[in-house]
């Protein structure tokens, strides 16, 4: 195999075009072979194995600096730059990302790279950078068709622009994001791609960017040629690739969305072992929704480019029509539509990961808090059970969103309870509501649970005692039963809170704890470092009310195991139990 041979890109130099054409086979074998066996981003990869050989073949790596946009299609990159035990040896592959990381490779991979759209604003960086200091490199950026749609590729293809020096924006076009693309953008891309490339308009032009098109983008030949032509180049440039997304395995071309991101699967696609059902909280969410549409048709449910997230699928999404939208990668666009919308008098209901909520924090604040809209914002993944590479993390939304004036921020503990927490938050008209949706929760309630949340930051005793107070929040509350019942257990009759709002404080219940309790114990999913359990130890603080908060410590973790998260985050029932037990005098 050719690929035995390829420890660097400057291995390939010597290359013929049919040994590049074998190595672009090989190096598909190496990522259908991971994603087979570990999961991982199907599509993406398979489409730009060509692409990726010939960008190495023709430019000098590490001298040469290569961005990837999201990193959903880098592991060819990662092949031919050093780690392709990762990818055949079935030992190394936990060693190797599913992201750009520098953590692996600093001399190939630039930067951290797991979020949309960023890829051409950072090559401007490296543009600026080198000229400063007299450097000669290529910059090249490779950028999906899907990632166009973010507010930040265009603001970095603007810059370019500007810039004037060399850099190449590979835009690898397959006409697709997760899901199908949507917006004008996109009809022109296919005005482009059907006229070869010389439609009279052209967006990339209009920002002062030189431009080709290379219809055959899964052509070894024909991308080398391509790139050879504006390696060195003294001037911005666009080369425009139409790829095929999962170019060379049947299944992910014949459904594109489905093997965008898979489970391990057997060569046929089928999955390699049976993926344990879980009643997955979100999806319930989707399908309560999808049925109260049919009662509403002002309510509208919109999506950033990942509307599977509700299980809103591309059959679904025919179904239901016009009170689906999805903005494409534009979280910010959408806090933006669903605050006008409902100061129109629709019912808009945007949801998407915690991990993207963070790009739109400017709109949650000013857009839609600042004018009180009552839109209504679902946060999913929101817990340590959600993704765990440090690009994803979705456990910092806590302190980002209930921090924010005027936004109420609701945590269910189970699904009676966020189903009325949703339906109070889309029929009311006073407030923005954000609700974070459990992931796997205690899924079904035992008693009945409230339907009117108007009354704001009013906490649920669950059980009243004395001594300890537990308060636990959302999905952590069944962790906050499991201990009250072990204190119970060992003759302490603890209270039991459900706090149900993240984004204040119930004082006069907090109050009314100091006449014959100790100490009071906060439970939450997600950071501690300005996290819910802060706001109630700094009500208590000039108390003489003792408080010890649970939570996820600050830090980038990286594709950690949750098991070892919550031991070492001293968030096990039993290690709660006994700090609680510990503290009490």
């Amino acid at each position: 195999m050719i690929i035995e041979k390829i420890d660097s890109p400057a291995d390939m130099k010597g290359l013929t075009m049919e040994e590049l054409h074998i190595l672009a086979t090989e190096v598909r074998q190496g990522v259908l072979n991971r994603v087979m066996k570990h999961g991982g981003h199907v599509g993406p990869n398979l489409g730009f194995t060509e692409a990726t050989v010939a960008l190495h073949y023709v430019f000098d790596a590490p001298n040469d600096k290569i961005v990837y946009d999201i990193s959903h299609q880098s592991y060819p990159h990662k092949i031919l730059t050093g780690r392709k035990a990762g990818f055949f040896d079935d030992n190394e592959m936990d060693r190797i990302s599913g992201y750009s990381s520098p953590l692996e490779s600093p001399e190939y991979d630039n930067f951290e790279i797991g979020h949309t759209s960023t890829s051409v604003a950072l090559a401007a960086g490296l543009m600026k950078g080198r000229d400063i200091q007299g450097g000669k490199e290529n910059v090249i950026t490779v950028i999906g068709d899907g990632s166009l749609s973010g507010g930040e590729a265009f603001e970095g293809l603007n810059i370019v622009g500007e810039l004037g020096t060399n850099a190449i924006v590979v835009v690898n076009d397959n006409d697709m994001s997760i899901a199908e693309n949507h917006g004008g953008l996109y009809k022109h891309l296919r005005e482009l791609r059907e006229s070869n490339g010389t439609c009279a308009q052209n967006y990339f032009r209009t920002l002062g960017l030189d431009y080709i098109y290379l219809e055959e983008g899964n052509d070894v030949a024909k991308l080398v040629e391509v790139f050879q032509r504006v390696k060195d180049i003294d001037h911005p440039i666009v080369v425009h690739i139409h790829t095929e997304k999962g170019h060379g395995f049947q299944p992910a071309i014949d459904n594109k969305e489905q093997w965008h991101w898979h489970f391990p699967f057997n060569e046929d696609g089928s999955l390699r072992k049976p993926h344990k059902q879980r009643e997955y909280m979100p999806a319930m969410l989707g399908q309560w929704l999808r049925d109260e549409m049919k009662q509403n048709p002002k309510l509208v449910c919109l999506s950033a480019g990942v509307p599977a997230i509700l299980g809103f699928d591309a059959e679904t999404r025919k179904k239901v029509g016009a009170q689906h939208f999805d903005v494409g990668i534009a979280e910010e666009a959408a806090v933006a539509m669903a605050s006008a919308m409902a100061k129109r008098g629709a019912h808009a209901v945007f949801t998407t990961h915690a991990t993207f909520m963070q790009r739109t924090y400017d709109q949650l604040c000013q857009d839609l808090a600042v004018n009180g809209n009552p839109a209504v914002i679902n946060v999913t993944g929101a817990s340590v059970y959600g993704m765990n590479d440090f690009t994803h993390i979705c456990f910092f939304d806590i302190p980002m969103l209930s921090h924010i004036p005027n936004l109420v921020y609701l945590a269910p503990t189970n699904y009676e309870e966020m189903i009325a927490m949703e339906r109070w938050a889309i029929y009311q008209n006073q407030y923005s509501v954000a609700i974070r949706v459990p992931e796997y929760g205690a899924y079904h309630a035992t008693e009945p649970v409230d339907t009117d949340y108007s009354e704001l930051n009013k906490y649920k005793v669950m059980h009243q005692g004395n001594t300890v107070a537990i308060i636990a929040a959302g999905d952590f509350y069944a962790k906050g039963e499991n201990v009250a019942k072990a204190l119970r257990a060992d003759g302490i009759d603890a209270t039991l809170i459900n706090p149900r709002y993240l984004s204040g404080i119930d004082e006069p219940l907090l109050h009314s704890l100091k006449a014959n309790h100790q100490l009071v114990a906060t439970i939450e999913d997600g950071s501690l470092d300005g996290g819910f359990g802060e706001r109630i130890a700094r009500y208590y603080g000039p108390s003489t009310m003792r408080t010890l908060c649970f939570g996820v410590k600050k830090q980038l973790y990286d594709r950690y195991d949750v098991n070892e998260l919550l031991i070492e985050n001293h968030l096990t029932d039993k290690q709660i139990f006994a700090d609680i037990k510990e503290h009490i005098i």
